[in-house]
């Protein structure tokens, strides 16, 4: 039976019930329904702003058709379940891209709305939802309406970041960007600290539309910040339009890395390698666009390397004012507090607005942190960091948190009353629930070890609509 869970697998959360969703014209009544609902895709949101616990899932993996494609224009229709990965089969031999891409491609399109994710070039083209046309959103009361940024526009700001909350998005619109071929023209170049990142940070966003960094977040002095730098541009090179790139079978991780292996020492040597692994300055070289921007796609179920107990990744972003200060000041918190992470990401935001009123991007730095659940120590951390960011105008992604406090989260959001008029009465979650009624910060759980052994019962499975 599917599990409905985030990617951290933290926290323990099943729904009551999940209803598949596989027909825009077979819809169930939503209003009737006696249970708070949530839409649910692929499951890619680290956190809980994809789970409903004790409530209904909309479970929209069916949802996964093809409505309409214009290769002259770009533009492209499709159902809400639809993922990324199936749009980049469709349009890359035809000489399309995404307009913004995460991580991961596997993630829905309606979840690119509603987290309304960013990518590597977010200082060149803003976020997912800067470049969605219109879609169609079904709400509990039966209507369905289409949102545009002139139709049903205040709707269409709610949607675009708004974490599910205001309906069910049925059919999206957006707009490809134009490529010569499937290759990126990369450069990697090894820094050795903070300082040097923000050198190249800044040189660097003039002329490529691809930056992104891995840094060791355990190194410490002289070397407190260093890493791998990333930047590339689509190669622009016709003939090679014809080349097909060579698909590799992923890899899979068999099962949890036993918790007692994830610890200081161990990250800090895996750290340690991975900045090594590189021996030269400076990289150039044409590669797939897969690697380049879905590295970790390559593995599946990646997350079952951080143990049974899970993980959670920390996502903020301050403004450029005192950037600098606040990422030393908060690895340096990360490296005291005795608490190990894997690789961080450390970018630059740029200045394009999003059009949606709960969107996390803005102009600033921001970083990207993955902790194994182990303790209290990480909770003690995270609420220190989020005091960090809050004094420096900062905010936390919501689509990556699994414990921030609702003071913090209506700091950080302070028009999230206005958004609230717009969220669905019949639609909710437990990160929206826990942000918006409790005002004591979040208590650590038990791990999903200890929690399973309590209780095992699942979602029942429908498909009644």
């Amino acid at each position: 039976m599917k599990k409905y869970q985030s990617w951290g697998h933290y926290p323990y959360a099943p729904p009551a019930e999940a209803k598949v969703i596989s027909w825009r014209d077979a819809l169930p009544e939503l209003d009737k329904l006696d249970k708070k609902v949530l839409p649910y895709g692929l499951g890619r949101s680290y956190g809980d702003s994809c789970l409903n616990e004790g409530g209904i899932v909309l479970d929209t993996s069916g949802l996964n058709r093809f409505i309409s494609f214009d290769e002259e224009t770009g533009i492209i229709r499709c159902d809400s379940g639809v993922s990324l990965a199936e749009i980049l089969e469709v349009v890359v031999p035809r000489g399309w891209f995404l307009p913004v891409t995460p991580g991961t491609k596997f993630v829905t399109i309606g979840g690119a709305i509603a987290n309304d994710v960013h990518g590597k070039n977010h200082h060149v083209a803003g976020t997912f939802g800067c470049h969605v046309t219109q879609f169609e959103l079904l709400r509990s009361n039966g209507q369905r309406l289409l949102c545009s940024p002139t139709e049903n526009a205040d709707l269409y700001a709610a949607t675009i970041g708004g974490l599910g909350l205001t309906g069910l998005i049925l059919w999206a619109e957006f707009k490809l960007q134009p490529i010569e071929n499937s290759l990126i023209d990369k450069e990697q170049i090894k820094f050795h600290n903070l300082e040097e990142f923000f050198e190249l940070a800044d040189v660097s966003d003039r002329d490529f539309d691809y930056t992104v960094s891995f840094i060791d977040c355990l190194a410490t002095g002289k070397n407190l910040g260093r890493g791998l730098f990333m930047r590339g541009n689509h190669d622009r090179s016709r003939y090679r339009s014809s080349m097909v790139p060579k698909k590799k079978l992923p890899l899979k991780a068999p099962f949890d890395t036993p918790s007692v292996l994830l610890n200081k020492l161990t990250l800090t040597a895996f750290n340690t390698m991975y900045y090594n692994t590189q021996l030269v300055k400076r990289t150039r070289k044409l590669v797939s666009y897969d690697p380049f921007f879905y590295p970790l796609d390559s593995v599946q179920d990646w997350n079952r390397l951080y143990g049974d107990d899970g993980f959670m990744q920390y996502q903020f972003v301050v403004p450029f004012d005192n950037g600098y200060e606040v990422v030393k000041e908060a690895l340096e918190r990360i490296q005291a507090s005795g608490v190990g992470s894997f690789l961080g990401v450390l970018k630059k935001f740029g200045y394009v607005e999003s059009p949606g009123m709960l969107s996390f991007p803005r102009p600033g730095v921001t970083a990207a942190l993955d902790f194994p659940v182990r303790g209290t120590q990480i909770f003690q951390l995270l609420n220190e960091l989020d005091q960090l960011v809050k004094v420096n105008g900062g905010r936390v992604y919501p689509a990556k948190d699994a414990r921030m406090s609702a003071e913090s989260f209506q700091a950080f959001y302070p028009n999230w009353r206005d958004f609230a008029r717009f969220v669905d009465p019949q639609f909710s979650s437990s990160f929206w629930r826990r942000v918006t009624v409790n005002t004591e910060p979040e208590q650590p759980q038990t791990s999903s070890k200890a929690r399973g052994k309590q209780k095992q019962q699942q979602p029942v499975l429908t498909n009644k609509q």
